[in-house]
Formats: structure tokens, C-alpha cells, sequence
């Protein structure tokens, strides 16, 4: 094995969101709060009333008035979409509850706290589509009945999604599960927006983050593809090539998420976010109705496509699942053999590194500079966005609606890249730079 040994003091962990809230940090969580609502609100109004063109319906806006065209086009409450969406809540809450899964860990929490979580996604996302399966080929449900409701489904989410911030801000201040891992930045507009608890729990297990951040939205993605696959059968005739790849697509990436459930209770997400708006709104409301506008459009809209366009598409799509998928597993599989392995057929080289948590106590980590990581720093990214690009592809180039995830998702990764350098600078100090010498692109070698 190849590896630089640590032996300098250690280093003092940086975790989680900011910790004091500049001016801009409040400023953008106020545009952020008001403002991504109102996008998937306009989303919806485009694809439904201008005939996929957000230009059309943003234009009708600056013609009306934003308070004219709210009351013209904005979605209606319905009673029967709100009920339906409270029942989804409290099945998948009660699947989450009872149904069996293996125990796993995530991450020490700054506090020092090791917390148990049980990982029974996967269990649960089939036992839902199982039935939604059944149920529709019984004729018991209309299989569209998900696109159909759609209008007053995206009322109910936005609601919930709210609410659940509102009382998770309350619970951070008033009644927090672990308040040595809390975090408090001096603006509410910012605390509201990026959370101020980092594991907020009822009891010992249930988990509000771990919930909300996979079963209402993860759980329901693929089962939304589905229901508009059935609409776009009902509405022409035929499922398109191109409905079904970027369903396949969906599919695979939603399954890999609870496959590995216990692998994402230690990823940026369950390690450092706290739950306030941007994931308790952002996993109920904008992931089920933002990750699947390719699905929404493809039924109203369909794409044809070639055989030789599918395939490659198809193919450039599984390329990035695979590095994707073999990035993260190259890197658990060296930390769980502490370094003593091999990659690519070579000994895998690591830095090892020590650094502390705020009860002061030591841990030793590695940094992997061999195998994918010695590629770049996020080679596991590049894939994410490769089979990215293809789920849009699929939907063609005459309109933005279905490009706007692809556009998120680099901002997205590009985004999170930075936070994961400047969180791990502070943590493991210039022997970060070490790595970063080592392995100096982030994307792509070369470019980026």
C-alpha cells in the first residue's frame, strides 16, 4: 500500500452550514424562499397552459402583472389531492416505522454522538409500487391518477413542505434532540433556510431528516414517471421511447438510493445539513415536482427518437451510473479495509489524516488519491451529471422546462464541490493541500 502518514497535531473539524450569517447569507435565503416556490409554480402553469414554453409564460406575466397572472393561472387547492397527500404521508411514515431493515450508522456528529438509523427504503419504495402496481392493473385506481390530481398535489406538497420548516425552526429552538450539534447564525431568515438542528428526532430513532429526505419525495419520483407514463398512454395512444429511458433512468437512480441507504446516512446531506427549509421544502415539495419535469413534459409533449439517438443516449446515460456507482464504492470499500486494498490492480494509495470533534476526541480518516479519486476530487459527480444530461436529452432541445434539472444539478454539484473544499481544508489543514496536489481537478482533468 502506498499512503503519507499523518503524525502533526490535529485538526479542528469544520461541519455543517455557516456558522454567523453575513448579510448576503440573509438576503439569498429570502430570495431563495420566495422565489424557487414561485418557479415550480410557473413550471407547472407553462407546461400546462403555454404549451411547455416557460419564455410564453413568463412573458404573460410581465404582460399581466404577477398578481393578475397568480390569480389566472396559479394552481387551485383541491380537497381531494390534499387528503390524498395526507394519506401518502402517513403510509410512508407508518412503512418507515414498522417495516423490518438493517441497523447502520452515519457519521459522528459534531456533538460526538454516533446515531443508529435503520435502513428500510428499499423495502418500502417496493412494497408502495408493488401495490400501485396491483391496484392499477386490478382496475382498482386509474394508474394516471397522480398526473391527473397533479394541480392540486402541487398545492398540498408546497404547504406541507412550509409547515414542516416552520415547526422544524421551532423545535431547533425550543425543544432540540441534541443542542450541542445546533447552530444558531444570528439571522432567522437564514436559520429558517438552512436549519437549526442537525439530527432533530422524535424519541431515540425516528429521524425527521432521514424520513423527509428519502420516503415522501425519493419514494414517490419514480412512482410520479409512472403515473405520467400511463397519461401519456391515455393521452396518445403509446408510451414513447424516450418516456420510457428517462423512466428507466429515474428508476435506477432511485433504486441505487435505498440499495444504499446506509451509505447515504453518511453523505453531505444526513452528515452536515441541518433540516430547515431548504430540506425539509426541498425533499417534500421541489424534488418530487423539479426531478421529474422530463416525465411531465414527455406526457403532454412527446419526443421521438431514433434508435441510434436512444442508444447512444441509453448507453451515455449507464456510463455515468457506472462511474457514478464505482466512484463511491471504490471509496467505502478503501475506508472499510482502512487503505489495505487494491485499485485498478494497484495497492490503493491514501493519505491518512487525524482531526477532532468539538467534545474533543480524536479520529483518524483517509483521503483517497488512487482509483477514481485519483482521477478527481469528484469523479463521482461527473457521473451524477452525465446521467443527468441524458434524462434530459431524451426530452430534445425545443424548449428549457425539461433542461432546468440538468442546469441545477451542476450548479448544484458545483456548489457543494466548494462547500466539501472549504469544509475539508478546515478540517484536515495543509494536508488537504497535500491531496489537492495530488489530485488537482475536481471535474474533469484538465478542464476542471
Amino acid at each position: 500500500m502506498s499512503a503519507t502518514t499523518v503524525t502533526e497535531a490535529t485538526m479542528p473539524t469544520s461541519w455543517g452550514r455557516a456558522g454567523k450569517a453575513t448579510w448576503f447569507n440573509t438576503f439569498s435565503s429570502l430570495a431563495l424562499i420566495t422565489g424557487v416556490p414561485c418557479l415550480l409554480h410557473i413550471n407547472w402553469i407553462a407546461l400546462e397552459q403555454f404549451d411547455g414554453s416557460i419564455t410564453a409564460a413568463l412573458g404573460a406575466a410581465f404582460k399581466e402583472g404577477p398578481i393578475t397572472f397568480a390569480f389566472r393561472h396559479f394552481p387551485e387547492f383541491t380537497m381531494a389531492s390534499t387528503l390524498g397527500y395526507v394519506a401518502w404521508l402517513l403510509f410512508q411514515a407508518a412503512l418507515y416505522s414498522f417495516l423490518p431493515g438493517p441497523g447502520c450508522y452515519g457519521q459522528r456528529t459534531p456533538g460526538g454522538h454516533l446515531l443508529k438509523y435503520f435502513a428500510n427504503g428499499l423495502l418500502a419504495w417496493t412494497v408502495t409500487h408493488g401495490m400501485y402496481i396491483a391496484a392499477s392493473y386490478m382496475g382498482l385506481v386509474d394508474p394516471a391518477i397522480i398526473a391527473k390530481h397533479w394541480e392540486g398535489m402541487l398545492v398540498a406538497v408546497n404547504v406541507y413542505g412550509f409547515v414542516l420548516a416552520i415547526v422544524s425552526q421551532l423545535k431547533g429552538n425550543f425543544f432540540p434532540s441534541y443542542p450541542e450539534d445546533c447552530k444558531f447564525s444570528g439571522s432567522l431568515l437564514f436559520d429558517f433556510w438552512g436549519g437549526v438542528e442537525l439530527n432533530p428526532r422524535f424519541g431515540e430513532f425516528w429521524d425527521w431528516k432521514f424520513f423527509h429526505n428519502g420516503r415522501p419525495g425519493i419514494v414517490a419520483w419514480s412512482l410520479i414517471d409512472l403515473s405520467y407514463a400511463a397519461y401519456q398512454y391515455q393521452l396518445h395512444g403509446h408510451v414513447t421511447t424516450s418516456m420510457m429511458i428517462v423512466t428507466l433512468f429515474h428508476t435506477i437512480y432511485v433504486v441505487d438510493f435505498f440499495y444504499n441507504e446506509d451509505w447515504y446516512t453518511r453523505t453531505i446531506d444526513i452528515s452536515h445539513d441541518h433540516f430547515g427549509f431548504m430540506l425539509a421544502w426541498g425533499d417534500t415539495t421541489f424534488l418530487p415536482t423539479f426531478y421529474t419535469l422530463q416525465t411531465q413534459y414527455l406526457a403532454r409533449y412527446p419526443t421521438y427518437l431514433t434508435r441510434t439517438q436512444s442508444l447512444a443516449i441509453l448507453a451515455f446515460g449507464l456510463s455515468g451510473y457506472f462511474i457514478f456507482r464505482s466512484a463511491n464504492f471504490q471509496r467505502d470499500h478503501v475506508r472499510a479495509h482502512d487503505g489495505n486494498t487494491n485499485l485498478w490492480g494497484k495497492p490503493a494509495e491514501v493519505i491518512r489524516v487525524k482531526y477532532q470533534t468539538s467534545d474533543g476526541k480524536t479520529h483518524n480518516s483517509l483521503l483517497l488519491t488512487s482509483g477514481w479519486w485519483g482521477f478527481s476530487r469528484h469523479a463521482n459527480y461527473l457521473g451524477d451529471l452525465m446521467l443527468t444530461w441524458s434524462m434530459c436529452a431524451v426530452c430534445g432541445f425545443t424548449h428549457f422546462i425539461p433542461w432546468s434539472y440538468f442546469f441545477y444539478m451542476s450548479i448544484l454539484l458545483y456548489h457543494r464541490s466548494i462547500r466539501d473544499d472549504a469544509r475539508c481544508r478546515t478540517k484536515y489543514g495543509k494536508h488537504w493541500d497535500e491531496y489537492c496536489r495530488k489530485v488537482p481537478y475536481v471535474f474533469v482533468p484538465g478542464v476542471i
